[in-house]
């Protein structure tokens, strides 16, 4: 037996910011600053200093933005960034990460899913749609928690109802007399004790369901998401009895009473709001509709993408089920691996809305063994935690993290170079006999050495051609 394992402990968990409330408050006053914003990036990816700065100062010019004049305001637009750079460097993270730390609407989107119109594929003004209906369950999140209390004690109080129901009930609107044995039974069900126990609810049945589905129009989703509306309201809204454990109807019945204290078309109007001062769109593979002057083949629709995609950038209108969304003040970050496409392959106007362009280094030996160890999200600590279920220790030796940042590293750079993504194929490799036989070996520390990892991975390294498909 070794000694437990004695990775960096994790770092502090990033502080929240809070959820926007009004128009004129969409970030938090307390927005952190991009030395700060860099710094909470910092714990979760390695290296790429410049796209951090980058996307750190964007993020604090959205802030800055707010505060200015209202005139002024409509005419600061943002700048939108392109990140070049091979896949597995961290691209995608780092934009997912800062739209955590804005706490704002985020939505990551292939470029290479969407066709021109006239095409059968998505239409690009549905990145809109689904932004929209991102920002309004944020919203509709906020508001909930505001009404969580009363919430929870008219559920309370119609669960209870169900548990002890009122011999002599009072006339509408004349106040509830005590009832003592109602009261103990509140206590008891806030205490836990009747967790286990089942009981008969009467809960709303979703309108429309999957049929509503089945009636979906590729190309045509802005009438798609019209009709859909529009027969939901048509059909009766039905109720249905479930027998379901005390704490999982608590739950229904609590989710019942705040969608009633809810105001909906208010939380559309602050979603609208939130998602065109805040939104945060990642293109992602935008290399693959990069190309001009195609004439014929299957790639004929690619410059028509980016014609359809500029609208959108520049700043337009777009219709939802929540309201016209305008997309002017909408951030958008693409991001490409341009191995075959340049990013002057992309028609002039749309190369004109990126005007802050990010190459992201390639990952070397070094920043795999930080990826694999410094982050809060270390691969090796997910991989600790998630045997630690089973009583098993993985104990990686430095020396052993040395060594599978090495593989990963020379197999990157015999085959395929897709970054850090390497390191899931080749850890998942070396711990794979611990994790099948984690259940008959719980209470042991497994010692990680370089010479473990070695035999693990001896039959695939010996055979280069093998290596090529399985790491």
């Amino acid at each position: 037996m070794t000694d437990a394992p004695t990775l960096p402990p994790a770092a502090p968990a990033p502080r929240e910011l809070a959820a926007p409330r009004e128009a004129a408050a969409l970030l938090d006053p307390t927005a952190l600053t991009p030395r700060q914003i860099v710094a909470e990036l910092d714990r979760y990816i390695i290296g790429q200093q410049d796209a951090k700065r980058s996307v750190a100062i964007a993020l604090r010019n959205r802030w800055r933005r707010l505060r200015v004049a209202p005139g002024m305001r409509e005419e600061i637009l943002p700048k939108n960034i392109l990140l070049i750079g091979p896949t597995g460097v961290g691209k995608t993270e780092i934009a997912r990460r800062m739209a955590r730390l804005a706490g704002a609407p985020f939505l990551k989107v292939e470029a290479s899913k969407f066709t021109e119109v006239g095409y059968v594929g998505r239409d690009v003004e549905s990145i809109i749609r689904d932004l929209m209906d991102v920002g309004v369950a944020m919203v509709r999140k906020d508001h909930t928690a505001r009404v969580k209390e009363q919430a929870r004690l008219a559920a309370e109080n119609r669960l209870l109802e169900i548990l002890v129901p009122s011999v002599n009930p009072p006339p509408p609107g004349a106040a509830e007399q005590p009832n003592p044995t109602r009261e103990k039974f509140r206590a008891m069900l806030r205490e836990g004790k009747l967790d286990g126990k089942t009981v008969e609810v009467e809960v709303a049945e979703r309108a429309g369901g999957p049929m509503l589905e089945m009636i979906a129009i590729p190309g045509m989703e802005s009438l798609d998401i019209n009709m859909k509306d529009m027969l939901a309201n048509l059909m009766p809204k039905r109720r249905k009895k479930r027998s379901v454990d005390v704490r999982e109807a608590l739950e229904l019945l609590e989710q019942e009473e705040a969608d009633k204290l809810i105001d909906m078309d208010e939380v559309s109007r602050t979603a609208v709001r939130h998602v065109e001062q805040n939104g945060i769109v990642f293109l992602d593979e935008i290399d693959k509709i990069a190309g001009r002057g195609t004439s014929q083949g299957p790639d004929v629709s690619r410059e028509g993408v980016q014609r359809d995609i500029l609208p959108i950038v520049e700043g337009s209108t777009v219709n939802t089920k929540h309201g016209p969304v305008r997309t002017d003040h909408i951030l958008f970050i693409a991001a490409g691996a341009f191995h075959v496409a340049k990013p002057a392959d992309l028609i002039p106007e749309l190369q004109g809305r990126f005007p802050i362009r990010v190459e992201l280094k390639p990952l070397t030996q070094a920043d795999l063994v930080r990826i694999l160890t410094e982050p809060r999200n270390a691969l090796i600590r997910q991989y600790q935690e998630l045997l630690g279920t089973e009583g098993v220790a993985l104990d990686f030796t430095p020396a052993a993290i040395e060594e599978l940042a090495r593989i990963a590293a020379e197999v990157n750079a015999q085959g395929e170079n897709i970054g850090a993504r390497r390191l899931h194929t080749v850890l998942e490799r070396t711990v794979e006999e611990v994790s099948f036989e984690a259940d008959t070996i719980g209470g042991q520390t497994v010692a990680v050495t370089p010479e473990y990892i070695r035999r693990q991975l001896a039959d695939v390294l010996k055979d280069q051609d093998l290596s090529r498909y399985i790491l």
